[in-house]
């Protein structure tokens, strides 16, 4: 189906009106936005002209979706809780809004059998015009002697969000018509790019290099303790918080993916 950019704006509106109730944003683009800055092994299978929308969850998800969700289900048999909240919560969006649609969802923390990741985050953020992906190559006469790793910079939540989803719509394509809107440069500064780049790579538990930009929301107190937590003894701080009450419910606690160095949290 071709889609106009109404068709579009109401597809994404559809999903914002599901989603950010319960702290997710949406933002779309065209996977060829996305595969031009990639190498073959990890382009999209899908044409240049397809619509996808990528998923982000602000500080407001840990409240609005995750302790419900915990308080519903008390994780029994999940392996990671906020991976699984997240998947409850888009994949019900997307069978509400566009049930029979052709949608191929790819969570952030999903690998293909080759090990490569089923998407990457920060491009995909990047391209949509929803954050500034910030890299080493961004920064003109670099310091540093050692790889640095990139990290996204959200205009309004600095780096307290997380890249979760990309929807990937195979049945609607897009035409010229949809114009690529450039990623909000936050951090313009040489002197501020290294800042980031050195607190995100050298004291990225700190917290401090998410509040490069001034955020109008952070994360609350518990949600912080929740991610600072090792992920072996997470389960043990549920339990405090009153899950868990059967042995049964308890989640494998070997498995965790929550870390913005692995594009989450």
């Amino acid at each position: 189906m071709a889609a106009s950019t109404a068709n579009v704006e109401s597809i994404t509106a559809l999903l914002d009106n599901y989603l950010s109730k319960v702290g997710f944003e949406v933002y779309p683009l065209k996977v060829g936005w996305y595969n031009s800055l990639l190498p073959p092994t990890l382009r999209l299978a899908q044409p240049d002209d397809c619509l996808a929308v990528v998923v982000l969850s602000t500080p407001a998800l840990f409240e609005q979706a995750f302790l419900p969700f915990m308080e519903e289900r008390g994780c029994q048999g999940l392996s990671d809780p906020i991976d699984q909240c997240v998947k409850r919560c888009v994949s019900s969006a997307v069978s509400q809004c566009f049930p029979g649609q052709e949608v191929d969802v790819r969570y952030d923390y999903e690998l293909l059998p080759s090990r490569k990741p089923k998407f990457l985050a920060q491009t995909a953020a990047h391209v949509s015009g929803a954050a500034f992906y910030y890299q080493q190559s961004d920064v003109k006469d670099q310091p540093w002697a050692e790889k640095m790793f990139g990290v996204c910079v959200h205009p309004r939540f600095g780096g307290w969000f997380a890249i979760r989803a990309l929807l990937v719509f195979g049945g609607v394509t897009v035409g010229s018509e949809m114009v690529q809107p450039p990623p909000p440069d936050c951090v313009p500064s040489r002197e501020g790019r290294i800042q980031l780049l050195e607190a995100f790579n050298y004291r990225w538990q700190d917290w401090s290099y998410r509040d490069i930009v001034r955020p109008v929301q952070i994360y609350s107190q518990k949600q912080k303790d929740y991610f600072a937590t090792p992920p072996a003894e997470r389960c043990a701080l549920l339990k405090t918080w009153g899950f868990f009450s059967r042995e049964s419910d308890q989640p494998d606690p070997t498995s965790d993916t929550e870390s913005q160095v692995t594009g989450h949290g």
